[in-house]
């Protein structure tokens, strides 16, 4: 008896499916039968795909916790790196940010903007679960589509995705089922990006099955459609998913997707051990970059140091995220007299030394944002058409000499709020605009308490960055956007120009017209000058050698269906 317990145990931990199965057992027939089933387990799942040694497996650290395997959660990178591999949505974007089909193999979108019609594959199945018929999964099909979308706006769920679909969609009916293959998306008013909205993760299609019998467990059940299956996860500890041998997609060589046996994730939450592992060949990948070992890695411009060419890869790409530095714009709001001056915000906009951030803060690490508030991992970039502000001290003297204040002379003191994260890059900009002579004093806030003033419009002249949610310009001309609140729109800037022009973007079905609008409205942020853009920051992927094929893109979003790994 002590050695069937044993490898009780064991399955328990590695099959917690079959595990569910023979608890139902246990209450319904008794011992004998339990003992007989975990001899079958033990016997059918000696070499079962949880078992991972020997096998081509994926390890990589997150130093921040899952708090959620399902995607109606999936609000940070932690959750959505997991939700994407155990999940599909309709579309996808490849590395360059493109749509691309995914569980819906064609769409149409109706002129007027409003009806979009998704014709779904009819190969796409659940992963495997004991409430399917004979435990095998169900194909899915335009109902669960319906539910899914639905799920996300269901105030019963709570899901902290509920605002993708917020003034946009029909306020009756708006996903429908029209059969097993035909789904249909109605919208209240057009709005150009809604294809991006669903390629995230939010909008991953869950099996409505599952998804009711397990209720807010289903977390801890999650049955996707994704690339890899769910096995195992300790909270904190470990999280283990397995090849989903029956996955939909192939690759361009018409080979079926994924090429590895398993992923293996860890949560050490002290990112210098997480180096370490890294460094001795215990983690297959390092994302990003911290202080504890940049210099270790990266030389000053931002190249991978000799020592390290032989054993890692370094991948590098531009990131969706804009840091940048805003003013309060609403003069009820603004207690600095001078900021309310446009030459004066224009003027500190040319005295910043950005390259410099970049140079001797970051490694060499991310662009100078010398070309508006949209980055350039967007495909609307422009940085011949969008006309930004380069490092010019002279033009900022006589900015602030035509404003009133030449040399600096009776400038109210200004207060720069931040965190102490960003407490060198708030020094660096303190020192080049004392050089114009604009006196700067530096305010540490604890970030909740900083994210607070701003929403209050408490603060001046803060720092502050826009991470993209999906790949459409639109994500971040919204921040701007006079008849939105803070957040997102912390600066209170209202213009009566950019709001029409913004309007007039999101009626433009026509793609290239519509970057037009977002040229034109960036353009007009940068005249105006609610925001001084500091830089566009990149993503960063150290691998080993074994490591091919993993890619990188702006949404730092991991993929590991295409992965492959080599066995030394």
């Amino acid at each position: 008896m002590y050695l069937v317990g044993y490898f009780f145990t064991i399955k328990l931990y590695l099959c917690p499916i079959i595990c569910s199965f023979i608890s139902t057992c246990l209450t319904k027939w008794g011992f004998t039968y339990l003992y007989l089933l975990c001899l079958l387990v033990f016997f059918s799942c000696g070499d079962d795909d949880a078992n991972l040694s020997n096998k081509l497996v994926f390890r990589y650290n997150q130093a921040s916790n899952i708090s959620s395997l399902d995607p109606a959660f999936a609000k940070d990178q932690a959750n959505m790196w997991a939700v994407n591999q155990l999940f599909n949505g309709l579309v996808q974007t490849n590395n360059q940010l493109q749509i691309q089909p995914c569980i819906a193999k064609s769409w149409k979108i109706s002129n007027d903007g409003l009806t979009y019609t998704f014709i779904l594959r009819n190969d796409v199945f659940f992963h495997n679960d004991p409430l399917f018929d004979h435990g095998k999964g169900e194909r899915l099909t335009a109902k669960d589509v319906a539910y899914s979308l639905g799920r996300i706006v269901d105030k019963s769920v709570a899901s902290t995705g509920a605002w993708l679909f917020n003034d946009h969609i029909a306020a009756q009916n708006p996903f429908k089922a029209i059969n097993d293959t035909t789904f249909v998306l109605q919208l209240q008013h057009p709005f150009p990006p809604m294809l991006s909205i669903l390629s995230m993760q939010y909008c991953s299609i869950v099996p409505q099955k599952i998804v009711e019998h397990y209720g807010k467990d289903f977390s801890r059940h999650p049955i996707g459609t994704g690339a890899f299956t769910f096995k195992v996860w300790k909270e904190n500890e470990v999280l283990i998913l397995t090849k989903n041998k029956n996955y939909f997609e192939r690759n361009a060589q018409n080979q079926q997707l994924p090429f590895i046996d398993g992923v293996k994730v860890t949560f050490m939450d002290n990112k210098r051990n997480e180096f370490l592992k890294f460094k001795d060949g215990e983690l297959d990948m390092l994302s990003g970059i911290d202080a504890t070992y940049k210099d270790e890695l990266l030389t000053p411009n931002g190249k991978l140091k000799p020592e390290w060419e032989a054993t890692t890869t370094l991948l590098r790409s531009p990131y969706l995220n804009t840091e940048y530095l805003g003013f309060m714009m609403n003069d009820s709001l603004q207690k600095n007299e001078a900021l309310k001056k446009r030459d004066v915000r224009r003027a500190i906009n040319y005295a910043i030394d950005r390259q410099k951030i970049i140079t001797y803060l970051h490694n060499g690490i991310g662009t100078p944002a010398t070309s508006g508030f949209v980055p350039p991992a967007l495909p609307s970039f422009d940085s011949l058409r969008v006309r930004g502000y380069h490092y010019d001290p002279k033009k900022a003297a006589k900015l602030l000499a035509k404003a009133g204040y030449p040399n600096g002379k009776n400038f109210p003191p200004l207060s720069l709020e931040t965190n102490e994260t960003y407490k060198d890059i708030a020094i660096m900009v303190q020192k080049s605009l004392s050089e114009i002579g604009i006196p700067v004093q530096i305010q540490l806030n604890p970030p909740a308490l900083l994210r607070e003033k701003m929403s209050k419009g408490e603060v001046s002249f803060f720092r502050a960055s826009w991470i993209g949610d999906y790949p459409d310009a639109e994500t971040y001309l919204t921040v701007l956007y006079g008849n939105n609140p803070a957040p997102p729109n912390y600066t209170r800037f209202s213009n009566y120009q950019y709001d029409c022009i913004y309007r007039q973007a999101m009626q433009q079905a026509d793609t290239s017209k519509r970057y037009d609008e977002y040229k034109r409205a960036d353009n007009l942020l940068m005249e105006e000058a609610p925001i001084v853009p500091l830089y566009y920051d990149e993503v960063l992927r150290f691998t080993n050698k074994r490591v091919s094929d993993l890619g990188i893109n702006g949404f730092n979003l991991l993929s590991l269906k295409n992965v492959r790994l080599s066995n030394k």
